[in-house]
């Protein structure tokens, strides 16, 4: 049953690599020496994550777990550039949190309109005639590109919405939902009918309105993974007001007090947050109840904790109006849906260092290539000091300059790594 809804996904996403830079000469009759023209590799396709209103489920995630971009092509004689590899775009609903597996950190929170770089792309290499230089007319020797980045993440989904529905199934919360917005969810007189959120937009009146989610019904040991409740209790953490639904007709032998208690000991449990969430208690079904001693119980509880009580009947819309009023009033005192601030930091990668590099020297130019050297280039930012600083040391200490001096480089001798050019210095 619960399957219905996916609010959770794991992914293994790679971006493209770079293509590989051309080694070609000029070749013309009647023009001697042409010279070097080899193009660069085009760039590899990154993965690019959009929200998508149209969705609200990560269902699409749920059988296909590994997303690849194009990989840009090889250039070409004729200085001609390799394509860029097309990039590819994963459309996820509104409020999906993209986590890094490892670590548990949030990347990014989808929640505005701009679409997200979630890999980038390798750089493609350069070609012969981007070594060219006044002493170095004739390089025989290009680049390859560097891979894009891979990485796994959890996608999952906390809807966005102003006031979530609390309480227990049965209680009314989807029929008070349809009474109050266009939404439509299906109602029926047994437990768990609701299997996954459902979203309504409230016109309060004119200017004003506010979006309201149905969370399916919480039981008792819902926080410690029983029943469906616990899988949407996530969807609370962004709401920023409870409408918490309690049955005050005592129609199911239930009572009041007691299930508004033990609500509230699950949402506490889950989030110390959300015990400190503000509430408003619909008391529903009054329209049938026959004794207001459980509707006083439940105001003198409730208004222990400073949450007001609203009797309505969302069935004949006996104080629904009045409850609309009280939601909208209440927002406006409160600060906007929360956005979860990204916690990702790019760290150095784990690189093994301890096989060996190739180094060749080609006119005068030494040129050092090797697995782990592409690998540990492409997660360099070298716009930033101290990212310089680690690439420098990681060098050093895989013994890259000794070699290098083994072979006879000296001060101002150029060192070419993939995309990098740099003169040495000891």
């Amino acid at each position: 049953m619960a399957a219905s809804f996916i609010d959770k996904a794991r992914i293994t996403v790679k971006a493209g690599a770079g293509g590989n830079g051309c080694v070609s000469f000029h070749r013309e009759k009647y023009i001697a020496a042409g010279g070097p023209d080899g193009g660069d590799g085009g760039d590899g396709g990154s993965i690019l994550l959009q929200v998508d209103d149209n969705l609200s489920t990560l269902m699409d995630f749920r059988y296909k777990r590994k997303y690849a971009a194009e990989s840009g092509a090889d250039g070409q004689g004729g200085r001609k550039k390799g394509r860029d590899g097309k990039s590819l775009t994963l459309r996820v609903p509104r409020g999906t949190l993209v986590r890094d597996e490892a670590t548990g950190e949030i990347i990014q929170d989808m929640s505005s309109d701009a679409p997200f770089v979630l890999c980038r792309g390798g750089k493609g290499g350069w070609g012969n005639a981007h070594f060219a230089t006044p002493t170095r007319q004739a390089p025989r020797f290009a680049k390859s590109g560097l891979p894009g980045v891979e990485r796994a993440v959890v996608l999952e989904l906390k809807l966005l919405a102003d006031v979530g529905l609390a309480g227990f199934p049965n209680v009314g919360k989807s029929t008070l939902l349809s009474a109050v917005s266009r939404a439509r969810p299906k109602i029926a007189n047994y437990h768990f009918t609701t299997l996954f959120p459902n979203l309504g937009v409230v016109y309060v009146d004119e200017g004003r309105s506010f979006v309201m989610a149905d969370i399916p019904g919480i039981i008792e040991g819902a926080s410690e993974g029983a029943g469906l409740g616990h899988d949407f209790l996530r969807h609370i953490d962004r709401c920023r007001l409870l409408v918490h639904v309690v049955d005050i007709s005592g129609s199911e032998g239930r009572d009041p007090v007691e299930d508004f208690e033990a609500i509230n000991a699950e949402l506490r449990q889950y989030s110390p947050d959300l015990a400190v969430r503000p509430q408003i208690v619909a008391a529903n079904k009054a329209d049938i109840l026959s004794d207001s001693a459980p509707l006083e119980a439940l105001r003198e509880r409730a208004g222990a904790l400073g949450f007001p009580v609203i009797p309505i009947s969302a069935a004949t819309g006996q104080g629904v109006q009045e409850l609309i009023y009280a939601a909208a009033n209440a927002l406006a005192q409160l600060p906007p849906v929360k956005v979860y601030e990204p916690e990702y930091v790019e760290r150095p990668p784990q690189v093994d260092t301890s096989a060996p590099v190739e180094i060749m020297v080609e006119d005068g130019v030494y040129l050092v290539e090797g697995p782990w050297l592409q690998r540990l280039i492409s997660n360099v930012n070298f716009g930033d000091y101290e990212s310089r600083m680690w690439f420098d040391r990681m060098l050093r200490e895989a013994g890259v300059f000794d070699r290098l001096e083994e072979l006879g480089i000296h001060d101002g001798d150029l060192v070419s790594m993939y995309n990098l050019e740099f003169e040495y210095q000891h």
